[in-house]
């Protein structure tokens, strides 16, 4: 007898990518997943592209996987695709050692940071003329 399959915890109409250890710290992360939240999909990797941030590459294969999920796991329509969520968590930190005058160190610290994106599909609402 097997184990009881668990339920999916999105929707049925959501897909999801997870990023784990971008080497980057969450903060500025943060700063680019909030330039695609709530945005068409089409528009949020037209701002990825365009963007100046390193990590707007990384963010935007991110974005990608998510569609691709959307479409061949979950059959959801690409056009329809919104960002629902995308969200930055902590991962490990790396300490590392500066040498400084007069024989101190002072600690440097290196950041890796997770990236969920939930995309959500989203049907036009039909005008009754």
């Amino acid at each position: 007898m097997g184990k009881s399959a668990t339920r999916r915890a999105l929707a049925d109409n959501e897909a999801q990518a997870v990023l784990r250890s971008l080497r980057i710290s969450p903060q500025k992360l943060n700063l680019v997943a909030g330039l695609i939240r709530g945005k068409k999909v089409s528009q949020a990797l037209a701002e990825l592209e365009f963007s100046r941030k390193r990590i707007a590459g990384d963010v935007r294969k991110c974005l990608q996987s998510a569609v691709a999920n959307a479409e061949n796991n979950h059959n959801l329509d690409v056009d329809d695709l919104v960002v629902a969520q995308a969200f930055v968590g902590r991962g490990l930190v790396m300490k590392r050692f500066h040498a400084r005058a007069r024989g101190r160190g002072s600690r440097i610290l290196k950041p890796f940071s997770n990236l969920t994106v939930v995309v959500r599909e989203v049907r036009p609402e039909t005008s009754k003329d």
